[in-house]
């Protein structure tokens, strides 16, 4: 019986002793093992705040993260006299069809939005009714990219409405909604399109759809100043396109639209047509006849890498002519980028 007491006693003692070493051992495992993972998460946060950081930087830059085409094929590193940025531009005299500038004018890219000023031209020469209701359907929300519109599925506005809205703020689901309704539908539109591309002499173009999201739709400078010209003799056209702001009435609310061109409210600049586009694809894109140094002028601007690098380029190409007031039409081209063949604009 004594033995058995001393058995007993000696086990609680030996147990009394283990347990908290063992609990300590576990504590200090489990205190590891948090550590371990709060390290890890650290890392991950600090992660995903340098990557936030970057595409919050391209983003304020106005930088795709995504390579252009132009990018792709190396037009970004063609150096010119203006040093100017976007990969491709040209400066033609509207007047005397001379090229005051040439930049990879032949090269043919996407062209985003800028197919939108086919999109008006086309449906200014069918003299469909403009205040004709146009209700936007699920067919015109985009899967091409995805992008948002604040015109919901159901919204109704009138076709004069819609033609604004598309050219002045580049509204996708407006301009869909316009080329669906076009008697004999979508696919009728877009062949008249590309027929009114090729009888204006357009010949590097091809459109696959009225909006420009999509990266088939492309043309080359030489095309995009062709379809400028003719789209400037149109007076609502150039109404629609330097318009600086536009309300329509959604139902009980008011929705304000502005430009997506800011030179349209400088009032140093004389803009009598302008449209700009953007895709990943295309990069930054402008187009527009202006007014300079008593020249009437139409600048084409393509695969610009930032959001304000397509309007600096504009500047840039303002000021030098304005330093050259004097040069005239019978004289020879003004500049081109190295290599470039200067051609008669038609």
């Amino acid at each position: 019986m004594r033995k058995l007491l001393f058995f007993f006693g000696l086990t609680l003692f030996i147990a009394a002793v283990s347990l908290p070493q063992a609990q300590a051992a576990q504590k200090k495992h489990q205190l590891a093992k948090s550590s371990k993972s709060t390290i890890v998460a650290k890392r991950k946060v600090t992660k995903i705040f340098v990557v936030g950081k970057r595409m919050s930087l391209a983003r304020a830059k106005g930088v795709s993260l995504k390579p252009s085409f132009g990018q792709i094929a190396g037009l970004n590193g063609a150096s010119d006299t203006l040093d100017l940025k976007s990969s491709v531009a040209l400066v033609i005299d509207q007047e005397t069809n001379e090229v005051l500038f040439s930049k990879n004018e032949q090269a043919v890219l996407p062209i985003a939005s800028l197919t939108k000023l086919m999109t008006g031209l086309v449906l200014q020469e069918a003299h469909l009714p403009t205040d004709q209701m146009i209700t936007i359907s699920q067919d015109d929300v985009d899967t091409e990219k995805g992008s948002s519109s604040r015109l919901k599925v159901g919204t109704t506005l009138s076709r004069g409405e819609l033609l604004h809205l598309a050219l002045m703020s580049s509204e996708n689901r407006a301009a869909h909604a316009l080329a669906r309704s076009y008697p004999g539908g979508l696919p009728v539109f877009v062949g008249l399109m590309n027929a009114k591309a090729q009888l204006i002499g357009m010949t590097d173009t091809h459109y696959v759809e009225p909006t420009g999201l999509s990266s088939k739709n492309q043309s080359s400078a030489r095309d995009l100043a062709k379809l400028v010209n003719v789209a400037h003799g149109d007076p609502i056209l150039r109404e629609l396109t330097t318009s600086p702001d536009y309300q329509v009435a959604v139902g009980n609310r008011t929705l304000q639209y502005n430009n997506t061109n800011r030179l349209v409210k400088n009032p140093s600049w004389d803009i009598g047509l302008q449209k700009t586009g953007y895709i990943s694809e295309a990069g930054r894109c402008l187009v527009m006849q202006t007014k300079i140094a008593g020249r009437k002028l139409i600048m084409v601007f393509l695969d610009s890498a930032g959001k304000l690098t397509r309007i600096a380029d504009a500047e840039r190409v303002r000021r030098w002519v304005e330093a050259k007031p004097a040069i005239r039409s019978n004289s020879v081209p003004l500049a081109s980028a190295a290599g470039e063949k200067i051609a008669t604009f038609q």
